[in-house]
C-alpha cells in the first residue's frame, strides 16, 4: 500500500469500504483503492479541498453535478486536506482547490483554482471520452464503421444500426455514425425519424460535410414522386428526346432507391441536350451526388461518366 501502516506488530485494519455513489470522501488509508484501484476500471476525479477554503465551496457543488450527470462513466473523491496532510503532501498539493483525474493508476489531467461552470463540464466531458475511447468496453471505431458498412451492403440493417449506437455511446461526437443512423432511418422509410435526428444533431456533427449529403438525401426522401413511373417510362421511350418525362422520371427512380437508374437518365440527358432547361440535368445530378455521398462507389464512377460527356 502507499498510504498504509508500516508497524508490522499491530493487528491488520480491515480494508476500506467501498464507497456508495458516484462522490465520496477518501483519507489516505482508502486513497490506494478507491482512487488509484478504481482508476483501472473507472475514471477518477479527485478533488483537494479545506473547510475554510471559500472557492473550494464554489467548485465542489459544480464538479458534484458535472460528475453525476456522466451517468457513472466518471467517479469524484474528496480529499479534506486539513484532515490528510500527508497525502496532501504525497501529491505536492500547494493549495485548494485542486483537482487530479486518474486512469488506470495515473493523474491524466488537472487544475487548480475556481474555475466557471462551463469549464467544468469540458472538463468532465473530455475525461468521459477519455475513458469510453480507452475503458474496457471501448471498441475500435474505424473497423466499426467498415463493419456497418460491409452490414448494410449485406442489408442486415439492424446489426448496422447496433454498431452506429454503439459507437455513439462511445463517441457522442461521431459524425459517421449519426449520419449512418440518418441514412438508416431513410432507406427503411422512417423519414419523420430521420427528420427529428437531422434536428437534434450536435453542432460539431452539423456542421460537418456528410451531414450536408444526409440533409440532401432526406430532402429527396421527403419530396413527392410527380407521377407513375410507368407513364413516364413509357413517355420516354416512345420520345427519347422528351427531357422533361426523363428528369421527372430520374427523381422519382432515385425516391424509391433505384440511384443507377435515376444517374443514367440524367447522364442521357446531358449527352443529348447540355445545356437542357438552364442545366437542369446537371445540377440535379449533383444533388444526387451529395445525397448517395462523394466517397459513394456509384458517385466516384458517375462524376467519371459525368466529366467525359462533358469534356468530350
Amino acid at each position: 500500500m502507499l498510504f498504509g501502516n508500516s508497524k508490522t506488530d499491530e493487528p491488520a485494519a480491515a480494508p476500506p469500504a467501498a464507497p456508495e455513489g458516484v462522490v465520496f470522501d477518501v483519507n489516505g488509508e482508502q486513497f490506494e483503492k478507491l482512487v488509484l484501484a478504481a482508476s483501472m476500471e473507472k475514471l477518477v476525479i479527485v478533488d483537494f479541498w479545506a473547510p475554510w477554503c471559500g472557492p473550494c465551496k464554489q467548485l465542489g457543488p459544480l464538479l458534484e453535478k458535472a460528475v453525476t450527470a456522466a451517468n457513472g462513466d466518471v467517479l469524484m473523491a474528496k480529499v479534506n486536506i486539513d484532515e490528510n496532510p500527508e497525502l496532501a503532501a504525497a501529491l505536492r498539493i500547494q493549495s485548494v482547490p485542486t483537482v487530479y483525474a486518474f486512469f488506470q493508476g495515473k493523474p491524466v489531467d488537472a487544475f487548480q483554482g475556481a474555475v466557471p461552470e462551463s469549464q467544468i463540464i469540458n472538463f468532465v466531458d473530455k475525461l468521459v471520452h477519455i475513458f469510453r475511447a480507452n475503458g474496457p468496453d471501448a471498441i475500435d471505431i474505424p473497423e466499426a464503421l467498415k463493419g456497418a458498412a460491409q452490414s448494410i451492403a449485406e442489408g442486415d440493417l439492424e446489426t448496422a444500426e447496433a454498431v452506429y449506437v454503439h459507437i455513439l455511446e462511445q463517441d457522442p461526437k461521431n459524425a459517421a455514425a449519426y449520419v449512418g443512423l440518418v441514412r438508416l432511418a431513410i432507406t427503411a422509410g422512417q423519414i419523420d425519424r430521420a427528420g427529428e435526428l437531422m434536428k437534434t444533431a450536435p453542432p460539431e456533427i452539423s456542421k460537418t460535410a456528410i451531414f450536408a449529403e444526409a440533409k440532401t438525401a432526406l430532402e429527396f426522401a421527403q419530396e413527392k414522386p410527380a407521377g407513375s413511373s410507368d407513364v413516364l417510362a413509357k413517355k420516354v421511350e416512345s420520345n427519347p428526346e422528351d427531357h422533361q418525362s426523363r428528369f421527372e422520371l430520374a427523381a422519382e427512380e432515385f425516391a424509391v432507391g433505384r440511384k443507377e437508374q435515376a444517374v443514367d437518365h440524367l447522364l442521357e440527358i446531358i449527352r443529348r441536350k447540355r445545356d437542357w432547361n438552364e442545366d437542369a440535368a446537371r445540377k440535379q445530378l449533383v444533388r444526387f451526388f451529395e445525397a448517395m455521398g462523394h466517397a459513394d462507389p456509384l458517385t466516384v464512377e458517375s462524376r467519371k461518366k459525368l466529366s467525359s460527356i462533358l469534356f468530350s
